[in-house]
């Protein structure tokens, strides 16, 4: 299986081809980032569980996205009875868990990697916040191990990005597509730091743009209701970006297919 190396301009070109995604189908990609937005606010409200069963669920949302972009990109309208398709051929959905669980067990045992040396600095840093009620000292004591963590997260994150839609589609095995998408992911690296770095730009333009309107008068909760479907609808051009992502890097016939 051959990842193309890309220019790092492509970064950019997936925000835009994701956004020209949702613009063929909206309402469906509107009310699947909403729907997955809702599985968050449970998993937020329930935990441990809800987190646990978010994270293991992650690899089969992802290949329902990936599918349902796809769909659109090949001009085929999204119905309901299509979107879960994806998970039932025979042994895809089990699959799937069983990457999602090795993602959660992974993200522990890094979490530990990365907190475990500075154990003794946050412990007293919560006894300070106990004692005291001062939470400064846990906030510089976590802020080495975080940043650790973030490094480790960014590269489990790589070998994990392509990983579901290639053993959904591809029918090969988890070992073999975390190998490939950690390959196709390191070909791709100054991509993925412009993708990145246009989607900060564009919620922190978002976000700036509604503080705008607070600053000239509108009200705090008339503009936090109004942020509620634009980040969702931010949310939905994201998830459609992941598509022309893959296209692009797996499948160049396919990326051209991508409406303009």
């Amino acid at each position: 299986m051959q990842a193309l190396a890309l220019n790092a301009l492509s970064g950019w070109r997936w925000v835009s081809d994701g956004w020209a995604l949702f613009r063929t189908q909206p309402l469906a990609f509107f009310s699947w980032a909403m729907f997955i937005s809702l599985l968050l606010m449970v998993a937020s409200i329930t935990p441990p569980i809800g987190p646990i069963l978010f994270v293991i669920l992650m690899p089969a949302v992802t290949v329902v996205t990936l599918s349902a972009g796809r769909h659109a990109a090949q001009g085929h309208k999204m119905l309901l009875s299509m979107w879960f398709e994806p998970l039932k051929p025979s042994g895809v959905l089990k699959r799937l868990i069983g990457m999602g669980a090795l993602y959660l067990v992974t993200c522990l045992l890094l979490g530990l990697l990365a907190f475990l040396p500075f154990s003794a600095e946050v412990t007293t840093a919560l006894k300070s916040l106990t004692d005291a009620n001062n939470l400064m000292p846990l906030l510089e004591a976590v802020r080495t191990p975080m940043l650790i963590f973030a490094v480790f997260y960014m590269l489990m994150a790589a070998i994990f990005w392509y990983a579901p839609v290639l053993v959904a589609w591809h029918h090969i095995s988890v070992s073999r597509a975390l190998f490939f998408s950690g390959i196709a992911c390191w070909r791709n690296k100054w991509v993925f730091l412009v993708y990145g770095l246009s989607w900060l730009a564009v919620f922190l333009a978002i976000d700036s743009a509604l503080s705008l309107l607070v600053w000239i008068g509108l009200s705090n909760s008339i503009a936090a209701t109004v942020q509620v479907p634009i980040n969702i609808v931010g949310g939905a051009v994201l998830y459609c970006s992941f598509y022309p992502s893959y296209a692009s890097v797996f499948t160049a016939t396919e990326a051209e297919q991508l409406p303009a």
